[in-house]
Formats: structure tokens, C-alpha cells, sequence
């Protein structure tokens, strides 16, 4: 079970309560779920209960006791834990959690992690005329829309060689509408070194990397080859992901989702796989590229060690357990692919 289903699981776990009449409130079109906090347990939380006490007319621990018994009947779930004021902790099916959670974002691909349609959202982003702003705000349009809102971005004073070595793009240049814009204003690149001269991608990554509070390093730092370099690391993995594939169709075999070990390394990046969805819509929401791109950077360095133990060694046969570990090299490659096109990045195959 992905975090997505799991959401709708929490969801279909509401409604039949409501149904039953155990629970009088509108059900919720959405439920966030999310790695369990401090003094929690199991694989994912939820704080539904809490969100649904004040219109039920209950406390939270008594809606997530009439929650939990609809939760812990659903496939794929084996144990639901109530702790604090009234958090839903659930425990997954481990092995089918992890096939289909790779299964999700093989079938989603670098798309992985949008939303399934419009919710009905008009933002309107303005950026000052300042480089990084306009950069900040293009990327942080691309985030919303990939979580379903309609956004609109406008600047003063855009530059056309922002557009021809950034690539960076405004749907309209010059004053904010009458309507009130939220307005997107980080630390400028002021008294560092043009980001310009970096070129596209490690230009937009020097100015997106950093929180927006920051001031931005635009050093010649972003461009060396090396594991110091993050920006590296992100676009490494990735090939490295890539070249998995092909070297295992020289092989003669394919990816098939299954149960992978369940040493440290496998579960470290699967749970960073898992929380795509979540830092997507996060970041979306707060205007934060940055958020994205260390996420990104998390994938990498789990997947990195991982990347290694993927294909036969010497004469060992290719057996499931390769056909489930490549799968969820793929599974990194598009998680990895799609957060870099989101922030305007390419990812090549080849590195």
C-alpha cells in the first residue's frame, strides 16, 4: 500500500463510519498521512481524528477509536495503534507495501507524487525584478500546478537572457493585477557571482537549493564532478539508476516489483520514496522549491549505496530478489527525473 492509497484507505475508513452513523461530519476530501512523530509507532500516522473531532461533536480519541476498527479491516494494513490526543498509527504489510509502493511510481513515472486533477486553486505569484526571485517563483508555479492548483506568475522588469542561459519563464511581465498576489521575495543573489555564468542547470540549482531565506552560493562549486557537490550526487544517482536498466537487458532480465531485503539501506530509501508525494505537496504549498531539492538529495544518497547491489555478481544468476531491486532502481530514477524537471533541471541518462 502507497501513501496515496493509505490516504484513501483513512478516507474510505471515514465514510464507512459515516454510513454506519457511528460519525455525524462531511467526509474530507483529503487525508495526510505521514512518517509517525515523536511517541509514535508504526510505518505511517494520521491525524484525521483530530481534524474531524470539533464538527463530529467527539473528542479526537474517541473518532479515532471509531476509526481504527474500519482501518485495521482493510488489506494491507496489520495493526493500528491510537497514541497522544487521538493519532491513528499504522503498521503496513511490509513486503506488499514495498511492491507497491515501487509498483505506483513505475506505473506514475516521473509524474509520481502530482495530483489526479485540478482542486480548484488560482494562485497568482509576483516576483520583484531580482533573478533568483523570478526563478523561485517559476519553480514554486511548477510545484502547484503539479498538485493541482492554476497559477499565474507575472515580474517586473523581466530580462530575455534570464530566458536564453536559465530558461526561466513568466506568463506575464510588468505591474501585479488589482488582485492581491502573493508575492515571492527570497534573498537575492546580491554580492556573489553571477549565476548566469554557471548556465542552466547548475544556475537554477544554486539558486533553488538554498532555503529562501539564505543567500545563495553560486560558486564554481556546483559544477565540479565530485560527492561534494550535491547537485552531482542527484544527477549521478539518477544515471546511475538508468544505467541499471540497460546493463540488466544485456543480462536478459527485467524489472518485476517483489519484497526487497530488509537491511537498512532498502528501507531507508524506500521511505524516502514514499514521502515524495508528501514534500511535493509541502513544498508547493509554502512556496519552496528548496524543500524539493534537499528531498531529492535524501533519494540520492540513500539510493546511491543501494545502486550497487542491484545486478548479479561474477556468475550468479539473475533470480527475483534482481528483478525486485531493479525495479526499485527505476523507481529512483523516476522519483529522481521528475523532482529535477520540477525544478527545472534535466536529468541525463548518461553522466
Amino acid at each position: 500500500m502507497t501513501p496515496v492509497e493509505l490516504s484513501r484507505t483513512v478516507l474510505h475508513a471515514v465514510r464507512r463510519a459515516v454510513d454506519a452513523g457511528e460519525l455525524s461530519v462531511a467526509v474530507p476530501t483529503r487525508a495526510v498521512v505521514a512518517p509517525p512523530g515523536p511517541g509514535g509507532c508504526g510505518d505511517y500516522a494520521s491525524s484525521i481524528a483530530l481534524q474531524l473531532a470539533r464538527p463530529a461533536g467527539q473528542t479526537p480519541l474517541r473518532v479515532a477509536e471509531v476509526l481504527r476498527p474500519y482501518l485495521v479491516a482493510a488489506d494491507g494494513i496489520t495493526d493500528v495503534v491510537l497514541t497522544g490526543p487521538g493519532f491513528l498509527n499504522i503498521s503496513l504489510d511490509r513486503d506488499a507495501s514495498d511492491a507497491g509502493l515501487v509498483r505506483e511510481i513505475l506505473r506514475s513515472g516521473d509524474r509520481y507524487g502530482y495530483a489526479d486533477r485540478p482542486d480548484g486553486r488560482v494562485v497568482q505569484l509576483h516576483c520583484p525584478h531580482d533573478l533568483r526571485a523570478v526563478v523561485v517563483a517559476e519553480a514554486s508555479a511548477r510545484l502547484l500546478r503539479s498538485q493541482g492548483a492554476l497559477v499565474r506568475v507575472t515580474a517586473e522588469g523581466f530580462e530575455d537572457v534570464w530566458t536564453s542561459v536559465l530558461g526561466v519563464t513568466v506568463d506575464a511581465v510588468g505591474h501585479a493585477p488589482a488582485e492581491l498576489p502573493v508575492n515571492v521575495r527570497p534573498v537575492p543573489a546580491h554580492g556573489v557571482a553571477d549565476p548566469l555564468f554557471l548556465g542552466r542547470d547548475a544556475g537554477r540549482w544554486a539558486l533553488l537549493h538554498p532555503a529562501a531565506h539564505d543567500r545563495p552560493r553560486t560558486g564554481d562549486e556546483h559544477l565540479v564532478q565530485r560527492e561534494s557537490n550535491p547537485l552531482f550526487r542527484v544527477r549521478y544517482a539518477h544515471a546511475r539508476a538508468r544505467a541499471a536498466t540497460r546493463n540488466a537487458a544485456d543480462l536478459g532480465f527485467t524489472a518485476e516489483p517483489g519484497p526487497v531485503d530488509e537491511a537498512g539501506t532498502e528501507q531507508a530509501l524506500l521511505a524516502a520514496l514514499a514521502d515524495h508525494p508528501r514534500v511535493l505537496a509541502a513544498a508547493a504549498d509554502h512556496r519552496a522549491p528548496d524543500r524539493l531539492a534537499r528531498h531529492l538529495v535524501a533519494v540520492a544518497d540513500a539510493a546511491l549505496p543501494f545502486l550497487l547491489t542491484v545486478l548479479p555478481r561474477g556468475g550468479e544468476k539473475p533470480s527475483a530478489a534482481h528483478r525486485a531491486r531493479l525495479a526499485l532502481a527505476e523507481a529512483v530514477g523516476a522519483v529522481l527525473a521528475g523532482g529535477l524537471a520540477l525544478l527545472g533541471i534535466d536529468a541525463p541518462d548518461h553522466l
